[in-house]
């Protein structure tokens, strides 16, 4: 068996005998780039004996990977010598996260879900009662595109997006009312929920199964089906995917049919990122 070289300085050996393009410094990067992701997915730190049975790898490489990782400033140990990010770490992931807003992000996404089905996606967040819109793709060729413009508006509660976003906000019916206020919901089409009873039992319905559905709510002869998105945060959905088609041309269950094409298009950024 063939042996490459690691990050360390030592031999280890390769997987199946192979070795890296770069005369074998592959195995030891991957290494340390596993136990950097294995890192930060513990905010409060891990201790070396932890990190080693979550990776499943001798403490002394897990080790040696913390050791180059500290050197570089991407991991540090707190007072109770736990591992944590390093505050390098943290200044590139901030410094980056400004100057790359979410809508770039989600871009390709949208690219990718307007050629497939042939339809328009949307990216959207949400402020206050309404939704915004901030980015659009339209179909390629060949469809019908809808009128909505990047920065337009539309009722939360009649959106898939918007209702997305208030069922990881919005939990009791108490907490609906509260939001719905002394200010009606508006009536956008025959098919809009306009209490707050009816609008929290669909919050919850969309909580339970990760996905919301606007069955020509917001526009008659339009439906939509939309998914979260977690651009900024790594637990509650900064905004929301969706995809908008004409209700006669692509009826609203062939969408729910491509719900998993769509989370695959969608990606990590559909993947709430928890422990």
């Amino acid at each position: 068996m063939k042996h490459t070289q690691t990050y360390d300085g030592s031999t280890d050996p390769g997987e199946n005998g192979a070795t890296g393009a770069d005369g074998g410094r592959l195995v030891g990067s991957d290494r340390v780039l596993a136990v950097l992701k294995e890192l930060a997915r513990y905010s409060d730190g891990a201790g070396l004996d932890e990190l080693t049975h979550l990776m499943g790898s001798p403490k002394p490489t897990v080790h040696r990977a913390l050791a180059a990782l500290r050197r570089a400033g991407l991991a540090d140990q707190d007072a109770h010598g736990r591992y944590v990010l390093g505050d390098e770490f943290l200044r590139m992931a901030f410094a980056h996260h400004e100057a790359r807003p979410d809508h770039v992000r989600v871009r390709p996404v949208l690219e990718a879900l307007a050629h497939r089905f042939g339809e328009t996606a949307h990216y959207a967040v949400l402020d206050g009662r309404e939704v915004v819109y901030r980015a659009k793709v339209d179909p390629p060729t060949g469809a019908v595109k809808l009128t909505s413009t990047i920065g337009g508006r539309n009722p939360a509660h009649a959106t898939a997006v918007g209702k997305l976003l208030l069922a990881s906000r919005l939990g009791a019916l108490e907490e609906v009312e509260a939001w719905v206020g002394d200010s009606p919901l508006e009536r956008r089409t025959p098919q809009t929920l306009c209490t707050p009873p009816d609008l929290h039992r669909e919050l919850r319905a969309t909580a339970e199964r990760g996905y919301a559905v606007d069955d020509q709510e917001n526009e008659t002869g339009v439906n939509c089906v939309a998914l979260p998105v977690f651009a900024t945060s790594p637990t509650a959905p900064s905004g929301s995917v969706s995809i908008s088609a004409l209700a006669y041309r692509m009826p609203l269950a062939t969408l729910l049919d491509a719900l998993d094409e769509i989370r695959a298009l969608l990606g990590p950024l559909g993947e709430p990122y928890c422990r």
